[in-house]
């Protein structure tokens, strides 16, 4: 079973060409981060709100100029710590369509290079297209699982930012 797994997945490698590889660890560093933001949410995001609060609360003034200071600095700090990797999900997301039309051209270039060298022969032409066209899929399907999870973090960390915000009050 695992064997066979291993043997298709090879072939479908194959097939697709060297870009594949670029595409799947592009695709393996997106949904890492990810699962480390959503560990991040359950486990240690209550910690940083906490400490925040606290650190806030513990000042006797909070009406000055210097306490908004304060208060933008830790709502900074805070936001910094719930965005985390965001950033670099975003361009891994942005980055698999990419990757996935540079296996496109290269897939192109295998195809002219058969029409070339063995006059347009369906044969040695259809290797080139299925490496021309793989790729593109992969990276296509990668992008779109990308956007349902950044999606979801997206709005997570808004509705996170303006919670911190709120708990951070100025009134007493």
């Amino acid at each position: 079973m695992i064997y066979e797994t291993y043997i298709g997945l090879s072939a479908f490698f194959a097939q697709g060409g060297d870009v594949l590889y670029l595409i799947a660890i592009t695709t393996f560093l997106m949904w890492t981060l990810m699962f480390e933001r959503f560990w991040y949410f359950r486990a240690e995001h209550k910690n940083v709100v906490r400490d925040v609060t606290e650190t806030w609360e513990g000042r006797s003034e909070r009406r000055s100029w210097s306490a908004h200071a304060i208060r933008d600095a830790l709502v900074s700090q805070a936001k910094e710590n719930i965005n985390g990797p965001f950033p670099i999900i975003l361009t891994c997301v942005t980055l698999c369509p990419l990757l996935g039309l540079l296996g496109t051209v290269t897939g192109m270039i295998a195809v002219f290079d058969a029409m070339a060298t063995q006059g347009g022969n369906a044969r040695s032409m259809a290797a080139g297209v299925s490496q021309a066209t793989i790729p593109t899929m992969c990276g296509m399907i990668a992008s779109l699982s990308g956007i349902f999870g950044t999606t979801f973090l997206r709005r997570k960390i808004r509705y996170e930012t303006e919670l911190v915000q709120d708990h951070l009050t100025m009134d007493h």
